[in-house]
């Protein structure tokens, strides 16, 4: 049997989304509970049973979630809002997740462009997935948890000001080194993907 669940887009159209079956579930689960728990020192004040329960209570968030892994994000949990009570998952990946490569930024660029066009943009993915590109403060953030994107780079939420003039922004990391760069948001490359955030 099928599970469906209707969401909003930015849009204010509606989308079906796919739930995993019970299997699936606890397969997800289980792994992020595994990544969970092996750093459980950056989170000593949190407990999995009460993340598992929020999950469990949001099924679409663990499909995004799961939409994360099966496109080698490794997601595990960044943050903990206090305020708002929110979990922040990203993609843990040691590089941009490499189901998630060769995009332009968004769906203005892909259509602007004239040939060439790359088969997708990251901020369609994103949102067919259930999740948000990472600004550039989270990826700084995750930058000084575990280094990543060594010999890739990450499309980041780029700012209206700059998007507005035809560009967007990624980052890497090189020579130990945070970098955050331009590009025109029509550009892409094999070895840029992008990192998403799922709030829960």
């Amino acid at each position: 049997m099928l599970f469906y669940v209707n969401l909003k887009l930015s849009t204010n159209k509606k989308r079906r989304m796919q739930l995993l079956s019970p299997t699936a579930s606890e397969a997800i689960l289980k792994t992020l509970e595994t990544r969970f728990l092996k750093d459980k020192d950056r989170f000593p004040a949190l407990e999995w049973k009460d993340i598992e329960l929020k999950f469990k209570n949001h099924p679409e968030k663990l499909w995004s979630v799961n939409e994360m892994e099966k496109t080698g994000g490794e997601p595990n949990l960044l943050s903990f809002d206090t305020a708002t009570a929110v979990y922040i998952f990203c993609d843990f990946s040691k590089e941009s997740p490499k189901e998630r490569r060769s995009y332009c930024y968004d769906r203005e660029a892909l259509e602007a462009r004239k040939k060439f066009k790359p088969s997708n943009n990251a901020l369609d993915v994103a949102t067919a997935m259930g999740i948000e590109l990472m600004t550039e403060n989270q990826y700084r953030q995750l930058q000084s948890v575990i280094p990543v994107d060594t010999k890739t780079s990450s499309w980041l939420q780029t700012p209206d000001e700059i998007r507005s003039l035809g560009g967007a922004i990624f980052g890497d990391c090189r020579y130990n080194t945070v970098f955050i760069y331009h590009n025109g948001a029509d550009s892409y490359y094999a070895a840029r993907g992008f990192r998403g955030i799922l709030k829960l």
